[in-house]
């Protein structure tokens, strides 16, 4: 998602209509009466697109499933703009079932607003009960800077507690200039629960790894 200076806060995507290049073929009129020119325009990058690498034979590639069975998931959510993050925690709990997780394995923990989500995320990921946080919460833009600050602490908070406590966190923090926007993006919690279960894999597979070798 991205505001109007086109910047894009971490684990979201971008809409379709942002990432697929796609080949347009332009008929130019030839005033000497000749056959029209065809002029193919040039390929666009697939920017942001999942699943657009194109990995080379022979590599080594480790690479995370989003799938689940009895891996247990932690969930820390915003009560600031509930209307909105009452259907992320909706979204979220769908695709944690899709991939086989049992309620019994999710904790959920609501905190007061999205400024709030790192320390509850870093509290979660340091008792080692989880294999990832998904942190889901809701910023509007409003009159002030407040939105800045906000969504920018929160984005390099969340980061954070990942980065000292080795457990993924997935960001899964809206953030929009009105609430039907944050309403239209509401299934961006399943994205988040995708994404802390492929980096829970991954991470898995790499300790494997590493005592085998």
């Amino acid at each position: 998602m991205s505001d109007e200076s086109g910047e894009h806060w971490p684990g979201e995507q971008l809409v379709a209509a942002e990432v697929e290049a796609e080949e347009e073929v332009e008929v130019r009129e030839d005033d000497t009466g000749e056959e029209p020119a065809v002029v193919e325009e040039p390929e666009q990058l697939a920017g942001h697109a999942p699943g657009a690498l194109d990995i080379p034979d022979g590599l080594d590639v480790v690479e995370g499933s989003p799938h689940g069975t009895r891996k247990r998931i932690a969930i820390v959510l915003s009560r600031f703009n509930g209307d909105v993050t009452n259907r992320l925690l909706e979204s979220a709990l769908a695709e944690l079932d899709r991939a086989g997780i049992e309620r019994e394995h999710v904790t959920v923990m609501p905190v007061p607003g999205a400024f709030e989500l790192p320390l509850g995320a870093m509290a979660l990921a340091k008792t080692r009960r989880y294999v990832a946080i998904v942190a889901l919460g809701c910023v509007i833009r409003g009159e002030t800077a407040h939105f800045e600050y906000v969504a920018g602490e929160a984005a390099s908070g969340l980061q954070l507690a990942a980065l000292e406590t080795g457990v993924p966190v997935a960001f899964g923090v809206l953030t929009t200039n009105t609430l039907e926007q944050a309403m239209a993006r509401a299934d961006k919690g399943a994205e988040a629960v995708r994404t802390a279960l492929e980096m829970a894999d991954l991470f898995n597979q790499l300790r494997a790894t590493a005592k085998a070798s």
